[in-house]
Protein backbone atom coordinates (compact mmCIF):
# COMPACT_ATOMS: atom_id res chain seq x y z
CA UNK A 1 0.00 0.00 0.00
CA UNK A 2 1.24 3.50 -0.84
CA UNK A 3 0.78 6.71 1.10
CA UNK A 4 -1.43 8.00 -1.68
CA UNK A 5 -4.19 5.47 -1.07
CA UNK A 6 -3.66 4.86 2.65
CA UNK A 7 -6.38 7.32 3.65
CA UNK A 8 -9.00 5.69 1.43
CA UNK A 9 -8.09 2.30 2.89
CA UNK A 10 -8.64 3.64 6.41
CA UNK A 11 -12.06 4.95 5.48
CA UNK A 12 -13.57 1.49 5.37
CA UNK A 13 -11.18 -0.55 7.47
CA UNK A 14 -9.69 0.54 10.79
CA UNK A 15 -6.97 -2.09 10.57
CA UNK A 16 -3.49 -0.68 9.99
CA UNK A 17 -1.47 -2.04 7.07
CA UNK A 18 2.34 -1.95 7.04
CA UNK A 19 3.80 0.50 4.55
CA UNK A 20 7.16 2.12 4.03
CA UNK A 21 6.95 5.79 5.00
CA UNK A 22 4.71 7.52 7.49
CA UNK A 23 6.36 10.89 8.07
CA UNK A 24 2.99 12.57 8.67
CA UNK A 25 2.15 10.44 11.70
CA UNK A 26 2.04 11.81 15.23
CA UNK A 27 2.48 9.69 18.39
CA UNK A 28 -0.82 8.56 19.89
CA UNK A 29 -1.17 8.16 23.70
CA UNK A 30 -1.72 4.51 24.64
CA UNK A 31 -1.49 2.40 27.82
CA UNK A 32 1.84 0.64 28.35
CA UNK A 33 0.47 -2.86 27.64
CA UNK A 34 -2.08 -2.99 24.88
CA UNK A 35 -3.12 -4.57 21.59
CA UNK A 36 -3.45 -3.41 18.00
CA UNK A 37 -5.06 -5.11 15.04
CA UNK A 38 -2.88 -4.81 11.94
CA UNK A 39 -2.89 -6.33 8.49
CA UNK A 40 0.13 -8.08 6.98
CA UNK A 41 0.88 -10.19 3.92
CA UNK A 42 2.51 -13.39 5.26
CA UNK A 43 5.52 -14.51 3.26
CA UNK A 44 4.18 -18.06 3.04
CA UNK A 45 0.51 -17.11 2.70
CA UNK A 46 -1.58 -16.37 -0.36
CA UNK A 47 -3.46 -13.34 0.96
CA UNK A 48 -3.27 -10.58 3.55
CA UNK A 49 -4.47 -11.37 7.07
CA UNK A 50 -5.44 -9.39 10.13
CA UNK A 51 -3.42 -10.16 13.25
CA UNK A 52 -3.68 -8.95 16.82
CA UNK A 53 -0.36 -7.61 18.10
CA UNK A 54 0.20 -7.59 21.85
CA UNK A 55 2.68 -4.85 22.61
CA UNK A 56 4.44 -2.96 25.40
CA UNK A 57 5.25 0.74 24.98
CA UNK A 58 6.73 2.41 28.03
CA UNK A 59 8.96 5.33 28.97
CA UNK A 60 9.08 9.11 28.74
CA UNK A 61 5.93 10.19 26.89
CA UNK A 62 7.53 12.53 24.36
CA UNK A 63 10.81 10.63 23.99
CA UNK A 64 11.98 8.79 20.87
CA UNK A 65 10.92 5.15 20.65
CA UNK A 66 13.44 2.29 20.67
CA UNK A 67 12.22 -1.15 19.60
CA UNK A 68 13.63 -4.02 21.69
CA UNK A 69 13.07 -7.68 20.82
CA UNK A 70 14.58 -10.85 22.29
CA UNK A 71 14.61 -14.55 21.51
CA UNK A 72 11.60 -16.69 20.66
CA UNK A 73 10.80 -17.25 24.34
CA UNK A 74 10.96 -13.55 25.24
CA UNK A 75 7.72 -11.69 25.87
CA UNK A 76 6.83 -8.07 25.23
CA UNK A 77 7.66 -7.29 28.89
CA UNK A 78 11.18 -5.97 28.35
CA UNK A 79 11.38 -4.06 31.62
CA UNK A 80 9.54 -3.72 34.91
CA UNK A 81 6.25 -1.88 34.85
CA UNK A 82 3.30 -2.08 37.21
CA UNK A 83 4.99 -4.64 39.45
CA UNK A 84 5.80 -7.06 36.62
CA UNK A 85 9.47 -7.92 36.08
CA UNK A 86 10.98 -7.60 32.63
CA UNK A 87 13.35 -9.99 30.89
CA UNK A 88 15.95 -7.23 30.28
CA UNK A 89 15.58 -5.20 33.47
CA UNK A 90 19.36 -4.83 33.80
CA UNK A 91 19.55 -2.84 30.57
CA UNK A 92 16.19 -1.12 30.22
CA UNK A 93 14.90 1.31 32.82
CA UNK A 94 15.43 4.71 34.38
CA UNK A 95 19.13 5.51 34.50
CA UNK A 96 20.09 2.30 32.68
CA UNK A 97 21.83 1.87 29.29
CA UNK A 98 18.48 2.18 27.54
CA UNK A 99 17.36 5.03 29.75
CA UNK A 100 13.60 5.44 30.01
CA UNK A 101 14.07 8.98 31.26
CA UNK A 102 14.91 9.89 27.67
CA UNK A 103 13.62 6.95 25.61
CA UNK A 104 10.45 4.97 25.16
CA UNK A 105 10.77 1.21 24.67
CA UNK A 106 8.47 -0.71 22.32
CA UNK A 107 8.22 -4.49 22.14
CA UNK A 108 5.76 -7.10 20.88
CA UNK A 109 4.87 -10.69 21.65
CA UNK A 110 6.00 -12.67 18.63
CA UNK A 111 3.40 -13.77 16.13
CA UNK A 112 3.07 -17.55 15.74
CA UNK A 113 1.47 -19.59 12.97
CA UNK A 114 -1.80 -19.69 14.91
CA UNK A 115 -1.96 -15.88 14.78
CA UNK A 116 -1.90 -16.04 10.98
CA UNK A 117 -4.95 -18.28 10.84
CA UNK A 118 -3.21 -21.66 11.01
CA UNK A 119 -1.47 -23.68 8.35
CA UNK A 120 0.95 -20.85 7.48
CA UNK A 121 4.58 -20.82 8.57
CA UNK A 122 5.57 -17.52 10.14
CA UNK A 123 8.66 -15.68 8.88
CA UNK A 124 10.98 -13.03 10.26
CA UNK A 125 9.63 -10.78 7.50
CA UNK A 126 6.09 -11.26 8.84
CA UNK A 127 7.24 -10.05 12.27
CA UNK A 128 8.95 -7.07 10.63
CA UNK A 129 5.80 -6.20 8.67
CA UNK A 130 3.78 -6.33 11.87
CA UNK A 131 6.21 -4.00 13.64
CA UNK A 132 6.01 -1.47 10.81
CA UNK A 133 2.22 -1.60 10.95
CA UNK A 134 2.39 -1.09 14.71
CA UNK A 135 4.61 1.97 14.25
CA UNK A 136 1.91 3.31 11.93
CA UNK A 137 -0.83 2.54 14.44
CA UNK A 138 1.07 4.32 17.22
CA UNK A 139 1.89 7.33 15.07
CA UNK A 140 5.65 6.73 15.05
CA UNK A 141 7.26 7.84 11.80
CA UNK A 142 10.65 6.38 12.71
CA UNK A 143 11.96 4.48 15.72
CA UNK A 144 15.25 5.90 16.94
CA UNK A 145 16.74 2.40 16.98
CA UNK A 146 15.96 -1.29 16.91
CA UNK A 147 17.83 -3.48 19.40
CA UNK A 148 17.40 -7.21 18.80
CA UNK A 149 18.94 -10.27 20.39
CA UNK A 150 18.86 -13.80 18.94
CA UNK A 151 15.65 -14.15 16.89
CA UNK A 152 15.01 -10.49 17.63
CA UNK A 153 18.20 -9.62 15.75
CA UNK A 154 17.01 -11.66 12.77
CA UNK A 155 13.72 -9.77 12.71
CA UNK A 156 15.63 -6.50 12.99
CA UNK A 157 17.67 -7.42 9.94
CA UNK A 158 14.48 -8.29 8.06
CA UNK A 159 13.01 -4.93 9.08
CA UNK A 160 16.17 -3.13 7.94
CA UNK A 161 15.75 -4.61 4.46
CA UNK A 162 11.96 -4.20 4.20
CA UNK A 163 11.53 -0.70 5.63
CA UNK A 164 14.93 0.89 6.31
CA UNK A 165 13.52 4.39 6.82
CA UNK A 166 11.48 3.25 9.82
CA UNK A 167 14.52 2.70 12.10
CA UNK A 168 17.44 5.04 12.66
CA UNK A 169 19.92 2.37 13.74
CA UNK A 170 20.05 -1.40 14.19
CA UNK A 171 21.81 -3.26 16.99
CA UNK A 172 21.94 -6.97 16.12
CA UNK A 173 23.11 -9.16 19.01
CA UNK A 174 23.78 -12.85 18.34
CA UNK A 175 21.56 -12.98 15.27
CA UNK A 176 22.73 -13.22 11.67
CA UNK A 177 21.36 -12.95 8.15
CA UNK A 178 20.73 -16.71 8.11
CA UNK A 179 20.61 -19.64 10.52
CA UNK A 180 23.74 -21.76 10.74
CA UNK A 181 23.10 -25.32 9.46
CA UNK A 182 24.41 -26.95 12.65
CA UNK A 183 22.07 -24.82 14.75
CA UNK A 184 19.24 -25.75 12.39
CA UNK A 185 20.08 -29.43 12.90
CA UNK A 186 19.84 -29.06 16.67
CA UNK A 187 16.53 -27.22 16.47
CA UNK A 188 15.16 -29.78 14.01
CA UNK A 189 15.81 -32.49 16.62
CA UNK A 190 14.05 -30.39 19.25
CA UNK A 191 11.02 -29.94 17.00
CA UNK A 192 10.91 -33.67 16.26
CA UNK A 193 10.90 -34.38 20.01
CA UNK A 194 7.92 -32.05 20.45
CA UNK A 195 6.05 -33.56 17.50
CA UNK A 196 6.62 -37.00 18.98
CA UNK A 197 5.18 -35.83 22.29
CA UNK A 198 2.12 -34.40 20.57
CA UNK A 199 1.58 -37.70 18.75
CA UNK A 200 2.00 -39.79 21.91
CA UNK A 201 0.01 -37.52 24.20
CA UNK A 202 2.98 -36.48 26.37
CA UNK A 203 3.24 -32.88 25.22
CA UNK A 204 4.61 -31.52 28.49
CA UNK A 205 7.30 -34.17 28.73
CA UNK A 206 8.39 -33.66 25.14
CA UNK A 207 8.40 -29.87 25.33
CA UNK A 208 10.42 -30.02 28.53
CA UNK A 209 12.94 -32.40 26.97
CA UNK A 210 13.27 -30.20 23.89
CA UNK A 211 13.95 -27.24 26.14
CA UNK A 212 16.58 -29.20 28.03
CA UNK A 213 18.38 -29.94 24.78
CA UNK A 214 18.10 -26.28 23.80
CA UNK A 215 19.66 -25.20 27.10
CA UNK A 216 22.82 -27.13 26.24
CA UNK A 217 23.22 -24.92 23.16
CA UNK A 218 22.57 -21.57 24.83
CA UNK A 219 25.62 -21.59 27.11
CA UNK A 220 29.31 -22.17 26.49
CA UNK A 221 31.27 -25.33 27.33
CA UNK A 222 33.45 -23.45 29.83
CA UNK A 223 30.47 -22.39 31.92
CA UNK A 224 29.11 -25.95 32.02
CA UNK A 225 32.53 -27.18 33.14
CA UNK A 226 32.70 -24.59 35.93
CA UNK A 227 29.16 -25.18 37.21
CA UNK A 228 28.56 -28.90 36.81
CA UNK A 229 31.87 -30.73 37.21
CA UNK A 230 31.01 -32.25 40.62
CA UNK A 231 30.65 -35.99 41.14
CA UNK A 232 27.21 -37.55 40.58
CA UNK A 233 24.92 -38.46 43.47
CA UNK A 234 23.23 -41.84 43.79
CA UNK A 235 19.54 -41.42 44.58
CA UNK A 236 16.24 -42.97 43.57
CA UNK A 237 18.02 -46.04 42.28
CA UNK A 238 20.47 -44.36 39.89
CA UNK A 239 23.27 -41.85 39.58
CA UNK A 240 22.20 -38.23 39.04
CA UNK A 241 24.68 -35.84 37.49
CA UNK A 242 24.70 -32.20 38.68
CA UNK A 243 23.70 -30.85 35.27
CA UNK A 244 20.52 -32.96 35.23
CA UNK A 245 18.83 -30.97 37.99
CA UNK A 246 19.58 -27.73 36.17
CA UNK A 247 18.21 -29.02 32.88
CA UNK A 248 15.13 -30.55 34.49
CA UNK A 249 14.26 -27.31 36.26
CA UNK A 250 14.71 -25.34 33.04
CA UNK A 251 12.42 -27.73 31.19
CA UNK A 252 9.67 -27.56 33.80
CA UNK A 253 9.84 -23.77 33.96
CA UNK A 254 9.51 -23.52 30.19
CA UNK A 255 6.56 -25.91 29.99
CA UNK A 256 4.69 -23.82 32.57
CA UNK A 257 4.74 -20.73 30.36
CA UNK A 258 5.01 -21.86 26.74
CA UNK A 259 2.75 -23.61 24.24
CA UNK A 260 4.07 -26.51 22.14
CA UNK A 261 2.60 -25.32 18.85
CA UNK A 262 3.95 -21.84 19.44
CA UNK A 263 7.36 -23.33 20.11
CA UNK A 264 7.26 -25.35 16.87
CA UNK A 265 6.23 -22.29 14.88
CA UNK A 266 8.86 -19.91 16.22
CA UNK A 267 11.66 -22.47 16.22
CA UNK A 268 10.93 -23.12 12.54
CA UNK A 269 10.84 -19.38 11.88
CA UNK A 270 14.45 -19.07 13.02
CA UNK A 271 15.53 -21.64 10.47
CA UNK A 272 13.43 -20.15 7.67
CA UNK A 273 15.18 -16.81 8.15
CA UNK A 274 17.45 -15.79 5.28
CA UNK A 275 17.96 -12.23 4.09
CA UNK A 276 20.38 -10.57 1.71
CA UNK A 277 22.96 -9.02 4.02
CA UNK A 278 24.07 -6.60 1.32
CA UNK A 279 20.57 -5.09 1.41
CA UNK A 280 21.04 -3.90 5.01
CA UNK A 281 21.54 -0.15 4.50
CA UNK A 282 20.72 1.01 8.04
CA UNK A 283 23.68 1.93 10.30
CA UNK A 284 24.23 -1.27 12.23
CA UNK A 285 26.14 -2.58 15.23
CA UNK A 286 26.74 -6.33 14.93
CA UNK A 287 27.54 -7.91 18.30
CA UNK A 288 28.98 -11.44 18.47
CA UNK A 289 29.97 -13.65 21.41
CA UNK A 290 33.15 -15.73 21.28
CA UNK A 291 31.55 -18.86 22.79
CA UNK A 292 28.21 -18.70 20.95
CA UNK A 293 27.57 -22.17 19.51
CA UNK A 294 24.33 -21.22 17.74
CA UNK A 295 25.48 -18.08 15.92
CA UNK A 296 29.21 -18.42 15.19
CA UNK A 297 31.37 -15.32 15.11
CA UNK A 298 32.27 -16.16 11.49
CA UNK A 299 28.65 -15.63 10.42
CA UNK A 300 28.45 -12.28 12.18
CA UNK A 301 31.79 -11.15 10.78
CA UNK A 302 30.44 -11.97 7.32
CA UNK A 303 27.28 -9.96 8.00
CA UNK A 304 29.24 -6.95 9.22
CA UNK A 305 31.61 -7.15 6.26
CA UNK A 306 28.91 -6.95 3.58
CA UNK A 307 26.25 -4.76 5.23
CA UNK A 308 26.47 -1.17 4.00
CA UNK A 309 27.32 0.59 7.27
CA UNK A 310 28.07 -1.97 9.97
CA UNK A 311 30.48 -2.07 12.91
CA UNK A 312 31.51 -5.45 14.32
CA UNK A 313 31.92 -6.00 18.06
CA UNK A 314 32.93 -9.25 19.75
CA UNK A 315 32.43 -10.06 23.42
CA UNK A 316 34.66 -12.69 25.02
CA UNK A 317 32.31 -14.53 27.37
CA UNK A 318 31.69 -17.98 28.82
CA UNK A 319 27.92 -17.53 28.51
CA UNK A 320 27.53 -18.36 24.83
CA UNK A 321 24.31 -17.41 23.10
CA UNK A 322 22.83 -16.20 26.40
CA UNK A 323 25.53 -13.56 26.89
CA UNK A 324 23.06 -10.80 26.02
CA UNK A 325 21.22 -11.77 29.22
CA UNK A 326 24.30 -12.33 31.39
CA UNK A 327 26.97 -9.87 30.22
CA UNK A 328 24.87 -6.85 31.07
CA UNK A 329 27.83 -4.54 31.67
CA UNK A 330 29.52 -5.08 28.33
CA UNK A 331 26.33 -5.42 26.31
CA UNK A 332 24.89 -2.39 28.08
CA UNK A 333 27.92 -0.27 27.19
CA UNK A 334 27.58 -1.20 23.52
CA UNK A 335 23.85 -0.46 23.56
CA UNK A 336 24.38 2.92 25.24
CA UNK A 337 27.07 3.83 22.73
CA UNK A 338 24.85 2.83 19.79
CA UNK A 339 22.00 4.98 21.10
CA UNK A 340 24.35 7.94 21.50
CA UNK A 341 25.17 7.69 17.78
CA UNK A 342 21.62 8.16 16.53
Amino acid sequence: MTLANASSFAAFDTTVFAYESAAFLQPIPRPARSEAVVRIQPKYGSEAVKVTLRYFWHGAADAPTVIVQGGISASRDVCSQGGNAGWWDDLVGNGKPLDLDCHRVLSIDWLAASDLGGGISVSSEDQAQALVALLDALGIAQAKAYIGSSYGAMVGLALATLAPRRIGRLVAISGAHRAHPLATALRAIQREIVRGGIASGDIAGALGLARQLAMTTYRGAEEFAERFDAAPEFRDGRFHFPVEDYLGAAGRKFVARFDAQRYLSLSESIDLHRIDATAVQVPCDVIAVSSDRLVPTTDLRELAAVAACATYHEIDSIYGHDAFLKETGRVGALVANALSCC
